[in-house]
């Protein structure tokens, strides 16, 4: 039986919590993510999918660090495999056991023809050397991304983020242009469901012929969007960039960054829609949270200058023994578990808890998702889908963490992220914890009418 945490909601941040969150605040530059400054909580340990903070509290962890904790916490094979590794050489550019056999088993693993992959550590790093090597393979300079879309916080990304992040901090890079992605609940160009598809490419070629100079390097696309709230396109969109890329010489560029490795249920996003990619970039489960990213390419495609020159894609951290050792060891313990269709089994089994909330909850507007990478929108009017307020959203994720339950529920358009490794009792025991404080949240928003 599945550890579950306590029935008592806990008194948060505890002690030791607080202390060692203030010694941290005095030092720790502001920036870090929401879920750690709103919580306070300092984190002592973890096994599969839960989390023990310093005070001895246990959480199920509907995060994953963000969809990097592909195999949970404190996996012991994974474990294991680095310690082996860090005793023997963590560093360097050289030939490894660990990494030649992580090539090997990527070139197996990948989409077909992409069977050569270069190593980086961080995402935005892998993004930047995709955008190098279409530049290089096709002599054009221009990308397009999508509204919603997040590809990293770099320079060399920054212009092809879809969202406010990006204000004040120009300017962008030029030749970087963004397109509608096909939300199918919050539907953009007065479109319908039904229709988005067709409008959003529409648009996009319009954009095309009329605002860039006819050099598109690459269409730079999320097979779902993860930062933008796990947003799931209409079936076809991506054959459909394929069709817009081949008609202007341009790379499509998959970023699987939180898609790939059992995170939607299959192996990698794109096999929902299934498309020819000329490049996918991974990480976050590849590694399951040692930082090593990837970029996967053709033989065809690899060999283009200047991204093939020496040194013209190499890293100092990217594809070192310690990097290799780990990613080599979350790939296998991933296939030899199951944690794929687990994945997909368990996805299934949140949402179909979740719902019955949209009929529950008149603050419930949209539950959606693929595998572990599930939708929920909150909406303070059903019929307009306005946001619900971030006061409320955030007293949302501050209750569920005091009954046990980490998730990113401090904003409107919820992300649920378990690790793979979740079991059906801490999917059913979340589903519950959501159910208790949105019951609670309904009452106070039936008084208040």
């Amino acid at each position: 039986m599945t550890a579950l945490p306590a029935s008592t909601p806990y008194a948060l941040p505890g002690p030791r919590s607080r202390a060692l969150f203030s010694r941290e605040q005095r030092f720790i530059s502001p920036g870090i993510q929401q879920i750690a400054t709103l919580a306070g909580v300092a984190m002592d340990h973890g096994q599969g999918a839960t989390l023990t903070d310093v005070d001895g509290n246990v959480y199920v962890d509907f995060v994953a660090g963000i969809c990097v904790a592909s195999l949970g916490h404190a996996h012991p094979r994974y474990a294991a495999a680095l310690a082996e590794q860090a005793a023997q050489l963590t560093v360097g550019s050289f030939t490894s056991r660990a990494r030649t056999e992580l090539v090997e088993t990527m070139a197996e693993l990948a989409p077909s023809g992409l069977t050569r992959l270069q190593l980086f550590s961080g995402g935005a790093e892998a993004v930047e050397a995709a955008l190098r090597l279409a530049k290089s393979v096709t002599g054009h300079y221009e990308v397009v991304s999508f509204w919603g879309g997040f590809h990293g916080k770099t320079g060399g990304v920054l212009g092809n983020l879809g969202s406010t992040f990006k204000h004040g901090l120009g300017p962008l890079t030029p030749g970087t242009f963004l397109s509608p992605y096909p939300d199918q609940y919050r539907v953009p160009l007065n479109a319908t469901p039904d229709s988005v598809l067709d409008a959003c490419i529409a648009f996009l070629e319009q954009k095309l012929a009329i605002e860039t100079t006819g050099k598109l390097a690459a269409i730079l696309v999320e097979p779902i969007q993860g930062t933008g709230g796990n947003i799931i396109p209409p079936l076809g969109f991506l054959p459909r960039l394929r069709e817009v890329a081949d008609r202007h010489g341009a790379f499509l560029i998959v970023d699987e960054m939180i898609c790939g490795f059992g995170r939607t249920g299959r192996m990698f996003g794109l096999e929902r829609d299934p498309v020819r990619a000329d490049a996918i970039t991974i990480g976050k489960g590849f590694g399951a949270g040692f930082p090593v990213t990837g970029l996967l390419t053709s033989d065809a495609h690899c060999t283009a200058t200047p991204y093939a020159l020496p040194s013209g894609s190499s890293s100092s951290y990217g594809g070192n023994p310690l990097a290799a050792a780990a990613a080599l060891a979350a790939i296998r313990i991933n296939r030899e578990e199951g944690l794929v269709e687990n994945s997909r089994r368990m996805g299934e089994r949140l949402r179909e808890g979740l719902r019955p909330f949209q009929d529950r909850y008149d603050f419930v507007g949209h539950v959606d998702g693929e595998g572990l990478l599930v939708r929920l929108e909150l909406v303070s009017d059903r019929a307009t889908r306005a946001p619900l307020d971030k006061a409320t959203c955030q007293r949302i994720f501050l209750e569920c963490f005091r009954r046990g339950l980490i998730t990113m529920a401090y904003g409107p358009s919820v992300r649920l992220n378990p690790p793979l490794v979740v079991t059906e009792e801490q999917i059913d025991f979340g589903v519950s914890v959501l159910r208790e404080v949105f019951d609670a949240i309904q009452d106070q928003r039936t008084e208040a009418r």
